[in-house]
């Protein structure tokens, strides 16, 4: 019985030995095989890009006055002083601008009308880290405009509607104003050409009892006005 044991011993320590190069040979298998598809699961990683958008259709915005025509400016407001235009201030002409005419139509006993018109461009530029065009960001200012239009303060009588045939899309917006105890009324257009905005007010009322002027009849001819400064962006950009 003592002889036997040592030689059990060394049965078992042989016996050990294939199979712990069994266990390590597998193991080293499995991790190889764990490695390259740890490896080919892992996609080479690649630079962002940035988002195409497209240019800008125009680069320059119209000088404010000389966007609507003398002879126009003439039929709108009557007895204007300054037929040029009393230009707005900005900071980045290409960017935006504006110019405004006002005038009083004195016809003695028969009372006198007062007009007052405005011209206001706004232009955008694409902006290619956020991947939004120039004509998106109009688009959004276009409603932008409108609704501040609908928004005016003491504003009675809004009144929405299009006005087809100026640039890619316009809408006229329609509402009656009490100011210096008078009843003005308002006609303001604003149309949206590729990536330039236009808003165009027009707006008046009869003095020592001379009638106001009709919506219908300032609509007229602001619409008539919104479409000279519309042509106006195009003719800037040729």
């Amino acid at each position: 019985m003592h002889r036997s044991a040592p030689r059990l011993t060394r049965i078992l320590a042989c016996a050990a030995v294939p199979v712990m190069l069994v266990v390590a040979g597998c193991s080293s298998d499995s991790d190889s095989k764990s490695e390259d598809s740890a490896s080919s699961a892992s996609p080479t990683p690649e630079a962002k890009k940035s988002p195409t958008v497209a240019p800008a259709r125009f680069g320059k915005l119209p000088d404010p006055c000389d966007s609507i025509g003398e002879k126009t400016i003439e039929d709108l407001v009557p007895g204007t002083k300054t037929k040029g235009g009393t230009d707005g201030k900005s900071s980045d002409v290409s960017r935006r601008g504006s110019c405004s005419w006002n005038g009083l139509d004195d016809n003695g006993v028969k009372g006198s009308q007062y007009r007052w018109l405005d011209v206001s461009f706004l232009r955008y530029d694409s902006d290619a880290s956020l991947g939004v065009s120039a004509e998106q960001r109009a688009e959004e200012s276009y409603e932008k405009e409108i609704a501040k239009a609908k928004a005016t303060e003491g504003a009675k009588d809004v009144k929405t509607s299009p006005a087809p045939g100026i640039g890619d899309e316009a809408t006229t917006v329609n509402y009656r104003l009490r100011k210096t105890d008078e009843d003005f009324t308002y006609a303001t257009v604003v149309a949206r050409t590729e990536n330039g905005v236009v808003t165009l007010t027009y707006n008046g009322t009869g003095y020592a009892g001379a009638k106001n002027p009709s919506t219908s009849d300032m609509t007229k001819d602001a619409l008539k006005a919104a479409k000279e400064a519309v042509a106006s962006v195009t003719t800037a950009n040729k």
